[in-house]
């Protein structure tokens, strides 16, 4: 009998979560930093299971129980952490940019 190994990611594009911890986390070997992560709990559907999610660009505005929308997406030089999340979405808002502004939803200025 064979045993059947669990799925690295939950295969949704978007999956809504609420932010239990933030917290910063340094990358592997050559680099060096702090990055910005948050630990995402996932609905009564997927077993209230805690992940963690990058938050992409620079500064942010999330807060513990603040309600985020999260992609799966590896970040390459942080062990665990396997999903993104989505700026500019739920209560996770946009960074200011005037550059590849779809990527982090930002709106255009005027």
């Amino acid at each position: 009998m064979r045993l059947r190994k669990e799925k690295k990611y939950i295969s949704k594009p978007q999956i809504k979560g609420i932010v239990v911890k933030l917290i910063t986390m340094t990358p592997k070997k050559p680099n060096s930093a702090l990055r910005k992560v948050a630990k995402v709990r996932l609905g009564n559907l997927y077993n209230n299971k805690e992940v963690l999610a990058y938050i992409v660009g620079e500064k942010h505005s999330l807060a513990v129980h603040n309600t985020v929308l999260i992609r799966p997406g590896k970040t390459q030089d942080l062990p665990g952490v396997r999903y993104k999340v989505i700026r500019g979405a739920r209560d996770c808002k946009g960074p200011i940019r005037s550059s590849s502004r779809s990527k982090y939803g930002t709106k255009k200025e005027k």
